[in-house]
């Protein structure tokens, strides 16, 4: 269940509408306390906005890696699942290699049994 919440979270902080809606909040906070408009609550330089902002990134890059270990694995084992299945192509494609060959020369030896046959006195020796 761990694993499905870091995926989701790694796909939502991955996404536009995160990194767009993280914007304008910044933006917005930003704005907020150069403007004045509303009492700072965070005047310049951000030291409010800067500690929450690496507490979002200290909780976010473990959350990423679990998502990407995971989707490591499952390339691995993909990968995996490839070769097997190239392996069993070419087996296959070898077998029918050699069934072609045997059929080509069996062809030739009856077009050749029935060349002895049609013109006796000929002999491929001769």
């Amino acid at each position: 269940m761990g694993q499905r919440i870091a995926d989701a979270v790694a796909a939502t902080m991955g996404s536009w509408t995160f990194i767009i809606g993280q914007s304008i909040i910044l933006a917005v906070w930003v704005a907020l306390n150069i403007t004045a408009y509303i009492q700072h609550w965070d005047p310049y330089p951000f030291i409010l906005l800067n500690l929450a902002l690496s507490f979002q990134a200290a909780y976010a890059a473990p959350f990423i890696m679990i998502s990407q270990n995971r989707q490591a694995e499952r390339d691995r084992r993909q990968a995996e699942e490839d070769y097997r299945t190239n392996i069993e192509a070419e087996h296959r494609i070898e077998a029918l290699q050699i069934s072609l060959a045997a059929l080509e020369a069996n062809k030739l030896d009856r077009i050749l049994a029935l060349l002895e046959k049609q013109f006796p006195d000929r002999s491929p020796a001769a």
